[in-house]
């Protein structure tokens, strides 16, 4: 099959069928791209997790553009991409055209209250995944949690977070780590 239809169809899948936004697609797209297609390695996602989290945008547009750009460069990333955004758009544009009539509906209420836990949960199975993938030990596991404080409590901005643990990283790596 086409490399740019199969990756389109793939991300139009993930799209299509996964609620929570681009954290709860995590492990679907590690499953499709990882172990079923082989696209990239366990390590390479980690790499492109990370990479789509420190930039700009949207999580799930973000991770389909570098893995598609890995696959086939600029028209694998458009496909890949496309593949992700065209099912949200397709739901938020019939969502729009009919709200009007299901707005007030209690079960329409009532679904919505359902399907929030649940959203969670597929938020945190990634979370605990990738840190399990990260090697996080006890003894470093205080890292994430002081920065997910640092921007829960303290109103502490993610970028500062990200640029502190990049220069903590970095020196621990060259300054401390090689004389152990």
């Amino acid at each position: 099959m086409n490399i740019y239809l199969e990756s389109f169809k793939t991300f139009f899948k993930i799209g299509m069928f996964t609620l929570g936004g681009g954290y709860a697609m995590i492990p679907i797209i590690e499953s499709e791209v990882v172990e079923k297609h082989k696209w990239v390695s366990k390590e390479e996602f980690l790499d492109l997790i990370a990479i789509a989290q420190s930039c700009p945008g949207v999580f799930a547009i973000n991770i389909s553009t570098f893995i598609g750009y890995k696959l086939r460069k600029v028209r694998g990333a458009i496909s890949c991409t496309l593949g992700t955004a065209l099912p949200s758009f397709l739901i938020i544009l019939l969502i729009a055209m009919f709200f009007h009539q299901f707005q007030d509906n209690a079960i329409v209420a009532s679904i919505f209250r359902g399907i929030r836990p649940a959203v969670v949960a597929l938020i945190a199975v990634p979370t605990f995944n990738l840190a399990k993938s990260a090697q996080l030990t006890w003894t470093t596991a205080w890292i994430p949690v002081v920065g997910a404080l640092a921007i829960w409590a303290l109103g502490v901005s993610p970028i500062i977070i990200i640029l502190a643990a990049g220069l903590f990283g970095w020196m621990y790596g060259t300054l401390i780590k090689p004389t152990e």
